[in-house]
């Protein structure tokens, strides 16, 4: 049975989200998926995986550190095996030349070409904030159209259709549907 590993990075949990999502999805289509957060599995591997994922958030404009060299310890075995990149940010959200900006800046940190990349809108979870990010989070999308300041709520922006068609048509590469199907 195909085994895909989908590794990621996550601040506030839409990353995770994400990744648990698209886990549902390639389970969806008969498949063996493991997610598992950078932080909390420092010493994951790619063996024994016949494709990876790998996920990250921007913030600050950087991705996760343990993304970063997660990626870069695996490298040779990612452009080896089929393997995929996502990117979530609020830039993805109407801003695609700066999300673009952000993966190309991962790639260079990394050495990494990803065959496939995705581009995700993240959330802002103003609830979930202490004062001093709240305030910085407003200050950075008041000037950005279509980004509220309201802090009284969270605004979710991921488009969980295009996650699930990253998810299928990563899994359509590897194995043709039917074979998908009958594995489960």
């Amino acid at each position: 049975m195909t085994r895909i590993l989908i590794a990621y990075g996550t601040i506030e949990g839409q990353t995770a989200q994400i990744a648990d999502h698209l886990a549902g999805v390639i389970r969806g289509r008969g498949l063996e998926v493991e997610a598992l957060d950078l932080k909390q599995f420092k010493d994951v591997s790619v063996a024994g995986y016949d494709a990876v994922i790998i996920g990250g958030s921007v913030h600050m404009g950087k991705h996760q550190e343990d993304v970063v060299n997660f990626v870069r310890k695996n490298r040779v075995d990612l452009e080896r095996l089929p393997s995929a990149f996502f990117s979530v940010s609020l830039a993805a959200n109407g801003d695609l030349p700066n999300a673009e900006a952000y993966v190309e800046n991962f790639r260079q940190q990394t050495g990494w070409r990803p065959t496939k990349v995705g581009l995700f809108s993240g959330a802002l979870l103003y609830r979930q904030y202490n004062f001093l990010k709240r305030y910085m989070m407003k200050r950075i999308v008041r000037d950005k159209p279509g980004m509220p300041t309201d802090s009284s709520r969270d605004y979710v922006y991921t488009n969980w259709d295009q996650v699930k068609r990253f998810a299928e048509d990563f899994v359509g590469r590897l194995v043709p549907e039917d074979t998908a199907q009958q594995q489960s």
